[in-house]
């Protein structure tokens, strides 16, 4: 069982503004804090979707290469609060080979966690074995 380096990102609101613009997601949860404790969650929290984005970018610096990524999948556990300063927070990503297979493709179990908690469950990926 091979262990892959960690990778962490940053993700401020400031990001959350850039990417709901890309997305179209404008949902209140991810810049109103009011609106998002209101409804009972912790705070603004970054799109499930921008979560999964920078576990795919993990993966592909893995990997090698964005076309080494065969399949790629999550599931969304915990939100991701994001906090109103200028260090917002940080997703650590985690990666560990958990096979290959005769093809050449390796599969990667991801953990992702903030402030020590999991946010994805059930992440993993398939990719090039010889860009593994």
């Amino acid at each position: 069982m091979e262990e892959l380096p960690t990778q962490t990102y940053r993700v401020t609101r400031a990001d959350l503004v850039r990417y709901a613009g890309a997305s179209g997601d404008f949902n209140v949860i991810h810049w109103s804090e009011r609106l998002a404790t209101k409804v009972g969650l912790p705070g603004v929290i970054a799109h499930g979707m921008l979560t999964m984005a920078l576990a795919g970018r993990a993966v592909t610096t893995w990997a090698g290469a964005a076309d080494a990524v065969v399949d790629f999948s999550v599931r969304f556990s915990r939100p991701v609060p994001v906090p109103d300063d200028d260090e917002g927070t940080e997703i650590e990503f985690r990666g560990v080979v958990k096979g290959e297979t005769e093809e050449g493709l390796t599969q990667i179990d991801i953990t992702a966690t903030c402030h020590g908690e999991k946010v994805l469950s059930q992440a993993r990926a398939i990719v090039h074995r010889q860009r593994a």
